[in-house]
């Protein structure tokens, strides 16, 4: 393609050179030198002269336009032929012929004798304004055009560039030959060249030669203008035209959408391989090998370019966007090597017991070197050693202070990442989303993330000068205030907001693209907008409950525990002030019919901001939290885990107070754990001793050491893939992390000692059932079982109504159901089971190196 337009003049047609000539030029009378020099002359002498209109032919028949003349007060007269100017010409005036068709041939006859013609919009445009009559040393039919400065790229006939050229002159644009910053458009008729980079670069906008065309259309039309925004993006030239794209890669899905976009942009799209196409668009995190050798003229480029050249309405400069073949191998190293290969099964202890502590080290998030507490490293006087055991209320401070903290970089992201670039003036096509709508979208964003940056800094001033007697429980009653002005409103409209980045998406290409582009970025962990402004919605019922948790680790002498309890109470006051109607009820039902379906189920898994995410039917594949081989049913919550396994004996149907009949508990409730317990998830790798297990990584605030959970799933409905990667997003969303695909590993079964042979073989259910009946023949013939308490209340009852007398057979009776009784009230229910007493009931397994269950 022609880059530079050649711009000559010859005699009897437009002069094409370039405007900046003109601007400068003032035509000669052929009379009188009436203007000479600059423009300052021309200004010094007008007054001297007065302008006089002449109406040529059918312009003096225009009631209109007479009326207009007489409004901006310019004399005029009527000519019907050019033999008629000799007569009217005279050195008092100078004349303005007005033209109502600029390609007949009284104007070319005008034109030649350098006579000053305007058209009949100029005279209404002036007299509509109040204003003078404008000079021009050029034709000048309307005003559509005034103050736009166009170049001209890609032409190679000259009779078009021309032509075009007269078209701009007749509408007051002007024309600069090379491209500069003064430019407001480039007009380009091909992809190509200095000019096209260079405008794309400044933002400049880049129109199609069939704009022009369009406006001159449109040259009677008084209030038109050819830089409106509704007419010029009709005409802008496409990111892609001119382009034949191929996308390797992606899933059929994102193909389909991608090449529906590339059309709607202007281009085309072929198989991958056809030599026609001019671009490869490569999925890189996916590709790591082209298929084929590239021809040179194939531009293989990342899918940054593609929906970069859509966010920035142009095409992009493919060299910033080249596809490299990847020669780094992977940075992320599978668990499998550190498998265990050793015969000696001390060694495979060892070697398991330091997996476990590289995984909990890699499980770290604070964001500074973790630290033993000033309480723990004051040195006594008799010097007595102190324990470095860290406390369990400091260990669920710093885990408020780590989830703090990344909540805090979760809105640093919305709003740098998001919100500020949408804000920023001047973007290139123009602004993408209008002011009211991206208002809509992030509401109060920014004072959220100024009231929990204050809160992030107190809590790492605390932590890092951690005394057991400072208060955590005074920093969120001191920004209490400040929350409740904050969360509601954006909590409230959070729905809308959702549904306007849905229908924002879906109608402005180039807010998609802008979306997919920043949630590529690391920064955001390949969560969409709508996942990153979920988070202020989930944050305080989490704060809560870490609040919750450290108020149970802190002693009753502490000052912090009734403050803590206040806290509570103002992130409650907070919570009320959200709009109720929010609360989605389905969600609340499928949470009672887990409470129904589990015998036990803690009472404090009713929680109007949690909700059921799945449920997965899996086979324990340790000794615990129950015994190897049994069904175990999870139920993923939006921030806990309730595990329960399935009961051997289902007694009666439940009638409620109100004569409804509930089927019977068909689970027995183990244990509920917050998903901020769990470390790491293992995807076990499949081998023929090993089908669709995996594992999770567990420490509890109270315990030092890290506990395995492995299981295999037995429903084929969800694939295994699937559920471990939808558990680690909703562990993420928990602790407050972006990246989610951290949290998985991939382990080999020998690593961890997990395997799921002959779980399903009769001789390994024979062995379940006779291990399960020794149990029960052991507690029948068990005397300890027996609590002491229990028993001695019964007895003392039984005494004062018998009141010394030796008991009758009848008596007898009524002192065993009595213990019988008594006994029972004396078990705690396992709802009320605490997560210390959970493991304090199984410290003596945790003593076992292979450390493999809970």
């Amino acid at each position: 393609m022609a880059e530079n337009s050649a711009l000559t003049s010859t005699t009897g047609s437009t002069s094409l050179a370039d405007s900046s000539i003109f601007d400068l030029k003032v035509t000669e009378t052929s009379k009188e030198n009436l203007f000479i020099g600059s423009t300052s002359d021309v200004e010094e002498e007008m007054p001297q002269i007065e302008t006089r209109v002449i109406l040529v032919q059918e312009a003096g028949k225009q009631e209109e336009l007479i009326k207009a003349l007489k409004e901006i007060k310019v004399p005029f007269v009527k000519m019907e032929s050019v033999e008629e100017f000799k007569s009217l010409d005279s050195p008092e005036f100078e004349n303005v012929f007005i033209v109502m068709d600029f390609q007949d041939s009284v104007f070319n006859e005008l034109y030649k004798t350098d006579c000053r013609v305007i058209g009949p919009p100029v005279v209404l445009n002036c007299a509509q304004k109040g204003e003078p009559l404008p000079f021009s040393c050029r034709p000048l039919y309307c005003t559509s055009m005034m103050n736009l400065v166009l170049c001209f790229t890609g032409f190679r006939k000259k009779e078009e560039l021309v032509r075009l050229v007269t078209l701009v002159h007749h509408m007051g644009g002007v024309i600069r030959k090379d491209f500069n910053s003064k430019v407001t458009h480039l007009v380009a008729n091909c992809t190509q060249g200095e000019k096209f980079r260079i405008a794309v670069s400044l933002g400049t906008p880049i129109m199609k030669p069939e704009w022009i065309y369009k406006a001159w259309e449109r040259r009677n039309e008084q209030d038109f203008c050819a830089s409106f925004d509704e007419f010029r993006n009709e005409f802008k030239v496409p990111p892609f035209q001119d382009c034949i794209l191929s996308f390797l890669g992606f899933s059929d899905e994102e193909k389909t959408n991608m090449e529906e976009m590339t059309e709607m942009q202007g281009g085309n799209s072929l198989p991958v391989g056809d030599e026609r196409c001019t671009h490869l668009i490569v999925e890189e995190n996916i590709v790591k090998e082209l298929p084929f050798e590239p021809s040179k003229k194939l531009y293989v480029v990342k899918q940054e370019w593609f929906w970069g050249s859509i966010q920035m309405d142009a095409r992009a400069g493919e060299t910033m966007y080249l596809y490299e073949k990847a020669n780094t191998p992977e940075l992320k190293k599978s668990v499998s090597l550190l498998s265990l290969n050793t015969p000696n099964s001390n060694r495979k202890r060892r070697r398991l017991k330091e997996t476990l502590a590289q995984l909990s080290r890699e499980t770290d998030m604070s964001p500074f070197p973790p630290q033993t507490p000033k309480s723990c490293t004051k040195s006594s006087k008799n010097s007595t050693p102190v324990p470095s055991k860290q406390s369990a209320r400091w260990q669920v401070a710093r885990e408020l202070y780590q989830t703090e903290s990344n909540y805090v970089n979760i809105l640093t992201t919305i709003i740098q990442l998001f919100q500020v670039p949408l804000e920023e003036e001047g973007q290139r096509g123009g602004p993408i989303l209008a002011p009211e709508e991206i208002k809509t979208i992030f509401g109060s964003i920014p004072d959220i993330f100024d009231v929990h940056t204050k809160i992030k800094d107190d809590l790492e001033d605390l932590i890092v000068n951690w005394d057991e007697s400072k208060s955590i429980g005074d920093i969120f009653l001191k920004y209490s205030k400040d929350l409740v002005k904050t969360y509601p409103p954006f909590v409230n409209f959070f729905e809308m907001s959702k549904e306007t980045i849905i229908k924002c998406e879906k109608q402005k290409p180039r807010f998609h693209a802008f979306l997919k582009i920043n949630q590529a970025k690391p920064e955001c962990g390949r969560q969409s907008l709508v996942e990153l402004l979920i988070r202020p919605v989930q944050r305080l019922p989490s704060v809560a409950l870490l609040l919750n948790d450290l108020k149970k680790h802190t002693a009753e002498e502490n000052p912090d525990k009734s403050t803590l309890e206040k806290a509570i109470g103002s992130l409650k006051e907070v919570m009320t002030h959200i709009n109720e109607d929010k609360r989605k009820t389905e969600a609340q039902k499928q949470i009672f019919d887990v409470v129904y379906e589990v015998d036990g189920c803690p009472a404090n898994l009713l929680s109007s901001h949690r909700s059921l995410v799945q449920r997965v039917e899996t086979i324990s594949l340790g000794e615990h939290p129950c015994d190897r081989g049994e069904q175990v049913t999870l139920f993923l919550f939006s921030d806990c885990l309730e595990i329960a396994r399935k009961r051997h004996k289902v007694i009666g149907t439940f009638r409620s107070p109100h004569g409804q009949t509930r089927p019977p508990a068909s689970l027995k409730h183990i244990h509920l754990m917050p998903l901020s317990q769990i470390k790491k998830v293992l995807d076990i790798r499949e081998t023929e001793d090993c089908h669709n297990a995996f594992a999770l990584l567990v420490r509890p605030p109270t315990e030092q050491a890290n506990v395995l959970l492995s299981f295999q799933m037995t429903s084929e409905e969800l694939p295994k893939e699937n559920w471990l990667k939808m558990l680690c997003r909703h562990v993420a969303n928990t602790i407050c992390k972006a990246d989610a695909e951290n949290l998985i590993y991939t382990a080999d079964p020998e690593s961890f000692e997990v395997n799921t042979k002959d779980m399903d073989s009769t001789l390994s259910r024979a062995s379940r059932a006779i291990k399960k009946t020794s149990k029960k023949v052991t507690r029948a013939f068990s005397f300890s079982k027996t609590p002491k308490r229990a028993l001695r209340r019964a007895l003392m009852t039984s005494q004062s109504s018998v009141e010394g007398r030796s008991p009758s057979s009848n008596d007898k009776h009524v002192m065993s159901r009595l213990s019988s009784t008594s006994s029972l009230a004396g078990i705690p229910s396992p709802s009320l089971v605490s997560l210390p007493s959970f493991f304090e009931r199984r410290s003596h397994t945790l003593s076992r190196s292979t450390t493999h269950l809970i």
